[in-house]
């Protein structure tokens, strides 16, 4: 039976955790670029699995050092940072934003998969739904808050992505979210540095 109360309460901390956390601006960045519907299925399916991992794993995952994590996550947000400023073509101006033919649902949800997969591993919100899964030993209604909470998070980016695209040139867009992964990647270093 699922627990409203926890359900409620689980997505209320992790829609905060995440909010200001990289999935907005992936979301962002992918919602710019491709087809909102499509990116939104692979990064939900690949929330799914997380939260999933989360709940299994209970506890365990809170046991890996923090370092370890840390130095993964920085060195993935400066590859992301270098990547988007070296992919520079077509960023010109108010462009429209070009979707070649061979951008089909299985290619952009993967790429929406694959980069919140390998990106949000160890995210303090999988280790926080970790610990909301051991302490509350409802795995169904913390399951449920944390993807719903993870879900809405990355909609937001998403939409808020494509809003953004009719007021703002892709280009300043790409450069602003290299700077800001490049910062994150930073800070994730530092924190790993000083411990």
């Amino acid at each position: 039976m699922i627990s409203f109360s926890v359900t409620a309460l689980v997505f209320g901390v992790v829609f905060l955790a995440e909010l200001p956390d990289k999935t907005a601006l992936a979301g962002l960045v992918l919602g710019t670029r491709y087809r909102a519907s499509y990116v939104f299925a692979g990064v939900a399916a690949a929330f799914a699995v997380h939260v999933a991992l989360a709940v299994a794993a209970g506890s365990v995952l809170t046991l890996l050092p923090q370092q370890i994590v840390h130095v993964v996550t920085g060195v993935l947000f400066l590859g992301g940072a270098a990547m988007l400023l070296m992919k520079r073509g077509g960023d010109d101006g108010g462009a429209e934003i070009r979707r070649p033919e061979d951008q089909s649902f299985w290619k952009v949800s993967g790429v929406g998969f694959m980069l919140i997969l390998v990106a949000e591993f160890g995210d303090l919100t999988q280790i926080m739904t970790a610990n909301l899964a051991a302490r509350y030993d409802d795995p169904l209604s913390v399951g449920l808050g944390a993807v719903l909470a993870l879900w809405s998070v990355a909609g937001l980016g998403i939409v808020g992505g494509k809003a953004l695209m009719k007021r703002v040139p892709l280009g300043l867009i790409t450069r602003i979210a290299a700077v800001l992964m490049l910062g994150l990647g930073v800070w994730s270093l530092w924190e790993a540095v000083t411990g």
